[in-house]
């Protein structure tokens, strides 16, 4: 039977999936094989692909049904290419990513760092829209426990929780998201530090932190390492159009 450590890499290779069937069901719907967030939390669905990026006929008319005709989705799985669409569905960016495992990683609070909170959310949404850290829409703040840090009364940077799998305490991950800060605040290390303090909270549940970014994004995947995340995995976010009928 497997163990707990293995339970938990098996969702992490799917964590939408994971998130949506499980913690966070709440924030999206399930139909067959297939799920997806609101679209005003996420633009994240899933459903299940062979290795080869195959799925059944009916997987994806569940995952069109769940969006809507000539509506976008990101396609979210562990893999090294872009899955194969089916005649209707048009695949608009292949995005490949990696998933960083933050086991070895213990956190860290920071003096700093304030807890945002419902009468942040304008500032954040500002904030994400000039940095654009990742897909940031008019319920993201609700998935998790954002952190930020001010100047002057201004918020300059921020990071929080989005995708929760598994189960609790060391049966379960929370991934970090949304790292950004103010371009004229860069390198001063406020990325790190939030990272450390969210990251904290995280530890603090018994959890593992997790986080993705992008491939190609060398300055960020160099940043994580070196505060102890480790590659996982290769991951997709290949950005579909639902056929229009």
């Amino acid at each position: 039977m497997p163990d707990v450590s293995d339970r938990l890499e098996s969702v992490l290779n799917d964590p939408v999936t994971a998130t949506l069937r499980g913690r966070l069901g709440a924030f999206g719907a399930t139909r067959g094989g297939a799920v997806r967030f609101d679209p005003e939390v996420s633009p994240f669905g899933a459903l299940p692909l062979d290795r080869d990026g195959h799925g059944s006929a009916g997987d994806w008319a569940d995952l069109a049904a769940l969006c809507g005709p000539g509506e976008e989705v990101v396609v979210v799985r562990s893999a090294d290419g872009p899955p194969r669409v089916p005649a209707g569905w048009e695949l608009l960016r292949a995005i490949p990513g990696v998933q960083m495992d933050g086991s070895a990683v213990p956190g860290a609070a920071a003096d700093d760092v304030v807890e945002l909170g419902p009468a942040d959310r304008p500032e954040m949404a500002d904030l994400t829209a000039r940095t654009r850290p990742g897909p940031w829409l008019a319920r993201t703040a609700e998935l998790g426990r954002y952190l930020g840090v001010r100047h002057d009364g201004r918020l300059v940077a921020m990071a929080g929780e989005r995708m929760r799998l598994g189960g609790e305490g060391a049966a379960g991950a929370t991934e970090i998201s949304a790292v950004c800060t103010d371009p004229q605040y860069r390198g001063r290390g406020l990325a790190r530090r939030l990272v450390d303090a969210v990251a904290a909270g995280i530890v603090a549940r018994g959890e593992r932190p997790v986080l993705h970014t992008a491939a190609d994004n060398h300055g960020a995947i160099r940043l994580y390492e070196a505060m102890g995340f480790t590659l996982a995995r290769a991951m997709r976010f290949d950005l579909l159009r639902v056929p229009h009928r």
